[in-house]
């Protein structure tokens, strides 16, 4: 395992004691339903990370995420049952909290962010919003009999108060709509996105001010974005997704966040877009 952007970083930016973003791993593959190889994921992410430059342009801004420093930690243990292994998530976004990082999750599947946010919220000791971008809605309860399944992590994070914002879904069913109703959970779905070319779209006034950034790689389209186990067709562009979580952290605090479901398929392609995303996400923090 290499560090992220290890070829740029120097010494005192990889410094785990001073570094703002702190990277944690997550090689989890455990309740996917179609494609597989997220366990791969997070590597590939470092891999990629390699190459990336260290100026990252956000409209007129100029900005430089890693002079603040990156450090980049051992994977998460994934082997065990799967609440320990939110467990072990959890406790990893806590410390980072209570250390004053931001953590930066590297999946892995989806289920990993009810650990990561549950961590975070733990450790400020008060309810967040999480804004998720996604081709699905992941609200089913027990979906396959598992409560920790990809596609019912977002009903877990619900059931623990956490505010969800979803941009880009555009595979649902019954049961998840009604959980958006019962939930009070604020959404713009992927056609509507993509039809109306909307790159900006306002949170409740409600909404709480610390955010947690979900983003499932499958929120793109596959055009853009094949290497992922559920390729659904009509999904965000690239600068689209990006600019939705940045409009809407505006005026609000990111307090974590977590780029999930790469399955790296030979092309370095994708890999390098899930390691730009996650260095662009990062920059949206500042």
């Amino acid at each position: 395992m290499i560090d992220f952007m290890d070829s740029e970083l120097t010494g005192e930016e990889r410094d785990p004691k001073s570094s703002r973003f702190t990277i944690i791993p997550v090689p989890l593959e455990r309740t996917v339903s179609y494609g597989s190889g997220t366990n791969k994921g997070p590597d590939a992410i470092l891999e990629a990370s390699n190459e990336l430059e260290r100026i990252c342009q956000i409209g007129d801004m100029v900005l430089e995420p890693c002079q603040l420093g990156i450090d980049t930690q051992q994977p998460v243990d994934c082997s065990g049952p799967l609440p320990q292994i939110m467990d072990a998530i959890s406790q990893r976004t806590s410390d980072a909290i209570a250390n004053n990082k931001l953590p930066v999750v590297l999946g892995g599947e989806h289920s990993l962010s009810y650990g990561a946010v549950m961590g975070v919220q733990k450790a400020l000791g008060r309810p967040i919003g999480l804004v998720q971008i996604d081709a699905h809605a992941d609200l089913r309860v027990a979906y396959q009999g598992n409560k920790h399944s990809h596609a019912s992590v977002m009903h877990l994070l619900a059931d623990e108060n956490v505010r969800l914002a979803q941009f880009g879904v555009r595979a649902l069913c019954r049961e998840e709509m009604q959980s958006r109703q019962n939930n009070n959970i604020f959404h713009v779905d992927g056609e509507a996105l993509v039809s109306g070319n909307i790159h900006e779209v306002s949170l409740p006034d409600d909404f709480p001010q610390d955010i947690y950034i979900s983003f499932d790689v499958d929120g793109l389209d596959p055009s853009l974005m094949p290497a992922t186990g559920t390729p659904v067709p009509g999904g965000l562009g690239y600068y689209q997704a990006l600019h939705l979580v940045e409009h809407a952290l505006e005026g609000r605090n990111c307090v974590g966040l977590d780029v999930v479901e790469l399955a790296p398929d030979g092309n370095p392609a994708w890999d390098f877009t899930a390691a730009q995303i996650v260095y662009r996400l990062m920059a949206a923090t500042l």
